[in-house]
């Protein structure tokens, strides 16, 4: 008669199988490790990687340490991925919407939207020299164009000009570039026309980018004479053809030279401070034309 053995518990004795638990779920057994810390995990934790599986932690700490290691443009931005176009992409695209409203489904909206002062047909006045209700047309009206050659043209010049721009200052910094020198052309002419404005189009904002791509080539040490010439030709134009708002032009070109080169030129440690305050700069400045602008209205 041969000695008894000893009796191995087994998983139907309530001990457990052996196998080490999950470790954000102990109480799942596993047998797979994450190939890169090691730690079991269960199958609602594997992360297929290119060898085996990784945990949920060890994925988001690669995708940290890849976010900190992907180099930056000059004024900070992560270098894109993609095309590194997608506001300009998105304003292209407003900009026709609003064409299309404006022209083929009603043109009231013209007046809705566009800068222009004066009265409705009700005798209700309107535009921006009504109050600060009226405002939100220094926006607006930079999404109003006159006709299929004035959209056309500054559709082109966005879409020469904001990709460039967009993927050196990243997209919300690329979109305040934008909108505050479109803003800034229509407050300065706001500033010397005051009820007699009357402007539309997104050309203060074109010339906003214009001014700061003329920026960005002066940091990157590349030569000017092209977005010179190119700057003088606009500047001619502006000033000699009829029905062209050289205020909004104007007004747009400085505010985009000065926010692009408080963008651009800004320190590394105190970037954020730096563009900020060109931001805030900008921002005072046009509330300053909108408040002068409002204080020489003729009682």
């Amino acid at each position: 008669m041969h000695p008894e053995e000893p009796v191995r518990p087994t998983p139907a004795d309530g001990q457990g199988s052996g196998l080490p638990g999950c470790h954000r779920h102990p109480e799942r057994e596993t047998g797979v490790g994450c190939t890169r810390c090691g730690r079991p995990i269960c199958p609602e934790c594997m992360v297929p990687a290119s060898v085996g599986f990784q945990c949920p932690d060890c994925v988001r700490g690669e995708a940290a340490q890849q976010a900190r290691q992907r180099p930056r443009t000059t004024a900070g931005a992560l270098v894109a991925l993609g095309d590194g176009a997608l506001v300009t992409k998105v304003l292209i695209g407003i900009n026709l919407l609003v064409f299309l409203l404006t022209e083929y489904v009603d043109q009231v909206w013209q007046i809705r939207l566009g800068m222009g002062s004066g009265a409705d047909a009700f005798g209700t006045r309107i535009g921006v020299a009504a109050g600060p209700a009226e405002w939100y047309r220094l926006v607006s009206g930079m999404f109003v164009h006159a006709g299929v050659m004035h959209i056309l043209m500054n559709m082109f010049s966005l879409w020469v000009l904001g990709p460039q721009l967009e993927r050196v200052l990243g997209r919300w910094r690329f979109l305040a570039l934008y909108l505050l020198s479109g803003v800034a052309g229509n407050a300065f002419g706001y500033l010397l026309d005051g009820a007699d404005m009357f402007s539309v189009g997104a050309s203060g904002a074109i010339f906003g980018l214009l001014g700061a791509t003329a920026v960005l080539f002066r940091v990157n040490r590349v030569p000017m004479q092209p977005v010179i010439a190119l700057l003088v030709v606009n500047l001619v134009l502006t000033f000699t053809l009829n029905n062209i708002d050289w205020r909004a032009h104007l007004g747009g070109l400085v505010a985009g030279v000065a926010i692009g080169a408080g963008m651009m030129y800004a320190p590394r440690g105190r970037r954020s401070l730096v563009q900020g305050l060109a931001l805030g700069g900008a921002v005072a400045a046009i509330l300053l034309m909108l408040l002068i602008g409002t204080a020489r209205l003729p009682g």
